[in-house]
């Protein structure tokens, strides 16, 4: 409604205030109500930059509490030790500051599928909620799962690594650091994945199983009773229930190789794509595998509008990430009034923006 809008823009301009008044708490608030009554994108880049400044003065944001005294006989409560090391919360903290799931694994864009799957195992231990009781590590527990689902698959990975950076930025204005994941989520849980990789049980205390259509923790003795019995009634029958899901995947695999084919140019070069090629119209570099000559019966036509429609979607992206960065850059500046790194942000150069700009100029 327009009045609701209204109401959005006032509570945005005194949000403005108290930001140049460094009053953090106070701005925040004023901003999550006006998203409530009109969701705008100013107000979304707003609390994105807020992200930036220091705390406000707790004397003037927060209501002064009274001091309560104690008395001589009365102690107060010892600090209970915290259930974590500091290897443990500083893992956890470097996942919350990761833009992507390479970078939660710690592995580069061109690693394997044995890379990515090792480097889960590494970290799927680290981040265990039986393992690790510091505060996140279970949000960080599932980021992990998700990065290892999303990218050891073929056509997610694929899909994430065009598109990825663009939905973590715009889920990250408004949300927790693991909601990046928004649309790149895995099928399974997070404890499903990890007994997908590790079995059931975790170092001999818990063992999750199917019950009711969900995962629910075992305790040590039933897994004893669970094992035993399992071993007392194995028998050819249950040996094949076991090695099906392995059949199965072989039998899959064996029969997507008929019915999919690779793409027919690609825009990155590579060893199945080397031969390069570029668009009539718009002079847009593409790459065909060696046989495209012979093998492709399509219009070349079409194909090339689809290449230059590719090239320019990535190049929409690309431009966004970098006027992005260069305007939390200007507003950092600002904030801080530094001169110097204010005139480094309006000279960073955005190739992407300006390749789009010589396009629409030749159009």
């Amino acid at each position: 409604m327009e009045s609701n809008k209204d109401e959005a823009l006032r509570c945005i301009e005194l949000a403005e205030k108290y930001i140049k008044e460094k009053k953090r708490e106070k701005a925040e608030k004023f901003l999550h109500k006006a998203e409530k009554l009109f969701s705008t994108q100013k107000a979304q880049d707003l609390l994105l930059q807020l992200n930036l400044m220091a705390p406000s003065n707790p004397e003037s944001e927060q209501p002064r509490r009274r001091k309560v005294s104690l008395n001589k006989a009365e102690e107060p409560p010892e600090k209970k030790a915290p259930e974590y090391t500091k290897e443990q919360e500083a893992a956890v903290k470097r996942i919350r500051t990761c833009k992507d799931y390479y970078e939660i694994l710690c592995v580069s864009k061109d690693a394997t599928d044995t890379e990515i799957k090792k480097a889960y195992k590494k970290l799927a231990l680290q981040m265990h909620p039986d393992k690790n009781q510091c505060p996140g590590a279970a949000e960080a527990f599932k980021a992990v799962g998700n990065a290892v689902a999303v990218l050891t698959d073929t056509e997610k990975r694929k899909q994430y690594d065009l598109y990825g950076s663009e939905e973590e930025r715009m889920a990250t204005r408004t949300s927790n650091y693991h909601s990046y994941s928004r649309g790149f989520e895995s099928d399974a849980t997070a404890e499903e994945l990890f007994n997908m990789f590790f079995g059931a049980g975790f170092n001999g205390s818990n063992v999750y199983v199917r019950r009711g259509g969900r995962w629910q923790r075992q305790t040590t003795g039933s897994q004893q009773e669970h094992h035993t019995h399992q071993r007392d009634q194995q028998s050819g029958f249950t040996a094949f229930i076991q090695i099906l899901p392995i059949v199965l995947a072989i039998l899959l695999s064996m029969a997507s190789s008929f019915f999919i084919s690779d793409p027919a140019y690609s825009l990155q070069h590579s060893s199945k794509y080397p031969v390069l090629r570029k668009t009539q119209n718009l002079g847009f570099p593409y790459y065909v595998k060696d046989n495209f000559h012979t093998e492709y019966q399509g219009s070349v036509k079409r194909l090339e509008i689809s290449v230059e429609e590719d090239y320019i979607s990535n190049l929409r992206h690309a431009c966004y990430r970098e006027k992005n960065y260069r305007d939390s850059m200007i507003w950092k500046a600002r904030n801080f009034g530094d001169k110097d790194l204010f005139q480094q942000a309006q000279n960073i150069k955005m190739p992407s923006c300006e390749q789009i700009q010589n396009l629409r100029n030749h159009g």
